[in-house]
């Protein structure tokens, strides 16, 4: 079995949105088998995100993301790799310049269908549609020094949790970050680790 496959079906949902979505992401690679972790599916298609908290879990790092307007975490699209953790560690890199993540887990953290309107890329309009996300949490020292992607986004800030309001203009992804910070101290408290 392949290992994003394996790692997808082994994830265990903390929520009634993350057992639909497990079931309709596991739908979506029956259907369209290892061609999902590319964008030939344009409908919709595997994705991998990072959320990089502090060490208290109190902030976000996030990028100012120059499509959607908005401070939002890190990711991208699969383009034909497996692994999906290293996909999601290569986004952090390149989006937002880190050099010194921490994994908290190499394990998927947190699971959800993500829409995405219509838009303009590079002089091509993209049309809607899905994302199929995995997401992994990474933990970065405050102190060191980010970069934007400029082809990408136009900031790097840390943002506390409790400003996310002020900061993001898509509030479905406040609920999604905060249910990652939620299961982020879950794992932490479970492991005993940090």
């Amino acid at each position: 079995m392949k290992r994003y496959l394996e790692q997808i079906i082994n994830y265990k949902p903390s929520c009634i949105q993350e057992i639909n979505d497990k079931k309709l992401i596991l739908e979506c690679i029956e259907n369209y088998k290892d061609r999902i972790l590319t964008r030939e599916i344009e409908i919709a298609h595997l994705t991998s995100s990072a959320l990089i908290l502090n060490d208290d879990f109190s902030k976000i790092l996030m990028a100012y993301h120059n499509i959607y307007k908005s401070w939002a975490w890190t990711g991208g699209h699969v383009d034909g790799e497996e692994d999906l953790y290293e996909v999601a560690l290569r986004e952090a890199k390149e989006e937002v310049g880190a050099t010194n993540l921490i994994p908290l887990t190499d394990e998927i953290v947190s699971l959800e269908i993500l829409p995405v309107y219509g838009h303009m890329k590079r002089g091509k309009y993209v049309s809607c549609h899905l994302h199929l996300n995995v997401t992994y949490v990474f933990i970065a020292n405050e102190n060191d020094h980010f970069t934007m992607k400029e082809d990408e986004n136009s900031g790097v800030m840390w943002v506390r949790e409790k400003e996310l309001e002020k900061y993001s203009s898509e509030p479905e992804m406040i609920e999604v970050y905060r249910k990652i910070i939620k299961a982020a101290f879950k794992i932490k408290e479970e492991r005993k680790i940090l």
